[in-house]
């Protein structure tokens, strides 16, 4: 029997058309960008910690405007009180409130947790769906979220595209846009789909460890000798 083609989350390409045309010699940087990354960050993946398409789902919600580190300090012991969306619904945002409160924008996170737990019981049976616009369609879900999650879960080819991929795509001559839509679209554009899920992992690390937004490190960093944006602000 032939096997199926891999599942396309629906409406991953509806909210994106063509803009702006990309950066000139983004088309050939590109490649040597992924080269590079591929041997600076063979093992790039997501820092969320997670055991479950849930556990993940919430982490990216907490993820916003927040580090992973605090993230991941915070969850292991709200996944040991509501380890699953049937748990988590039956709590009001003032019970998860102390869970999450050394994370920033915490009130507000702690009422999208409760309203996307209620969703998805009522709506998925307690699961998280496999579907792009049912996961935009959760309380404090966008696209970016939808994308980690659709990646790592349930390993469907995406680009999540937050600060990092965003600063550096700009910096390294992929894209010129501002909205993280765009330049999703243009990094699709530019690279294999098959690494598109490395390829955002990737950029965060560099991001965070060399292409920070200040003091950027362009004196050590690998990419530098065909970085259009050498030691400038992006």
């Amino acid at each position: 029997m032939t096997p199926s083609a891999p599942k396309k989350p629906a409406g991953r390409g509806a909210a994106l058309s063509s803009g702006p045309r990309l950066p000139s010699g983004a088309r050939r940087r590109a490649p040597q960008v992924l080269v590079l990354l591929e041997r600076l960050y063979p093992d790039a993946r997501t820092e969320l910690d997670f055991g479950t398409p849930f556990e993940l789902l919430v982490a990216t919600v907490l993820s916003a405007q927040a580090t992973d580190v605090s993230v991941n300090a915070a969850t292991p012991t709200l996944f040991a009180q509501y380890p699953d969306a049937h748990t988590m619904a039956q709590a009001s945002a003032e019970d998860i409130e102390p869970f999450i409160r050394r994370i920033g924008l915490f009130r507000g996170k702690a009422r999208n947790l409760a309203a996307l737990a209620r969703l998805l019981v009522e709506r998925h049976g307690g699961e998280v769906p496999d579907d792009f616009d049912a996961v935009v369609a959760l309380p404090g879900a966008g696209r970016k979220t939808a994308n980690v999650v659709l990646s790592n879960a349930y390993g469907f080819p995406a680009i999540a595209v937050d600060t990092h991929v965003g600063r550096l795509s700009r910096r390294l001559g992929l894209s010129v846009q501002t909205n993280p839509d765009r330049v999703e679209l243009d990094l699709q554009k530019l690279f294999p789909r098959g690494r598109w899920v490395f390829l955002h992992h990737a950029l965060i690390l560099h991001g965070r460890r060399v292409c920070m937004a200040r003091n950027p490190q362009c004196q050590v960093c690998e990419l530098a000798s065909f970085c259009p944006k050498v030691g400038v602000e992006a």
